[in-house]
């Protein structure tokens, strides 16, 4: 029987073990889910069972960037609190798998995401002859946590380029920008690593999602237009004076939304394109943003609220 990536996925989710023991599962059961349960627990690897329905949004954002700078990775692991998260066995992990990333340079994190490419990071060896996916389980039933590696960003350069990371808060936000250079020699220059960490602040401090507006793309812009061209209108302004209206307003988005647009967090008379030029011009070389990500703990997880007084009365009159 084949085995496809949706049932590996359910398998996944309802045992918390890792992703080639669960097709191994599966192809041993003729894809019988229920089978499958019993042979990992029998095997011992369906110790995260109970914490697979539980809601991770804590943990870490972490990177490493390799010595001469052309080779960086950022990733996000998340568990349920943050004692977990603050232990040296959750951080230590966190740190090990971005240099990991760095140098096997997985595509995915694994088979069942949307638009997954191979190899796939929670099959990769990792350490103790476990794959990661394996050391997750494992930390799973040391912690008692459920343990999720949600996502990581990958950049890697030729000799000219330079990546640069930032962690803020202690690993609630982290940030990989990329720069391309016109000589190798710039990346050892106090003002190019000074502006390549004042850039990456100001990813972390700014949220910005592209890097040019050129980038933003014309389904955003087309969106946004209808919205303010709406809004004008319910306003009592006339088409033209509304569709004015609409520029001026997609212009102060291009402010927001495109990193070299944005005020510089530190000179509010400077934007970021003109930092860069600026600098450029000092040092007579040419700089250009190539890409940034950008990682924020627990963003976009829903987290669960526990209603308490609904418990305690659940009970009485259960």
């Amino acid at each position: 029987m084949e085995i496809s990536a949706s049932m590996v996925k359910e398998l996944r989710e309802r045992t918390g073990a890792g992703f080639m023991d669960c097709k191994r599962a599966l192809g041993e059961t003729n894809g019988d889910l229920e089978k499958a349960i019993e042979y990992l627990r029998e095997k011992g690897l369906a110790s995260a069972a109970k914490k697979a329905g539980r809601v991770a949004a804590d943990g870490l954002v972490d990177a490493y960037v390799n010595p001469d700078r052309t080779n960086g990775a950022l990733v996000e692991v998340n568990c349920e609190t943050d004692f977990v998260a603050k232990t040296d066995d959750f951080h230590n992990f966190v740190r090990e798998l971005a240099e990991h990333i760095t140098v096997q340079n997985p595509q995915s994190v694994s088979a069942d995401e949307e638009g997954a490419k191979p190899p796939y990071l929670l099959d990769q060896p990792f350490k103790d002859q476990l794959t990661v996916g394996e050391y997750v389980t494992h930390l799973v039933a040391k912690t008692g946590e459920k343990i999720t590696v949600r996502r990581f960003a990958h950049y890697q350069t030729d000799e000219k380029g330079l990546v640069q990371d930032y962690i803020h808060m202690n690993g609630k936000i982290g940030v990989l920008i990329e720069l391309a250079l016109d000589r190798p020699d710039l990346k050892t220059n106090d003002e190019i690593l000074t502006l390549a960490k004042d850039l990456a602040m100001q990813v972390a401090a700014a949220k910005p999602e592209y890097v040019r507006r050129a980038e933003v793309p014309a389904s955003v812009i087309e969106a946004e237009k209808k919205i303010y061209i709406a809004q004008a209108m319910n306003e009592g302004k006339p088409q033209a004076i509304a569709e004015k209206i609409t520029q001026g307003r997609i212009n102060k988005l291009f402010k927001e939304i495109c990193l070299e647009e944005q005020i510089f967090i530190k000179d509010n008379e400077q934007t970021i394109a003109g930092l860069v030029a600026e600098t450029g011009k000092k040092l007579g070389a040419a700089i250009k943003i190539v890409r940034f990500a950008r990682f924020e703990k627990g963003e976009g997880i829903e987290k669960r609220k526990d209603d308490f007084a609904a418990e305690v009365m659940s009970q009485i009159n259960g």
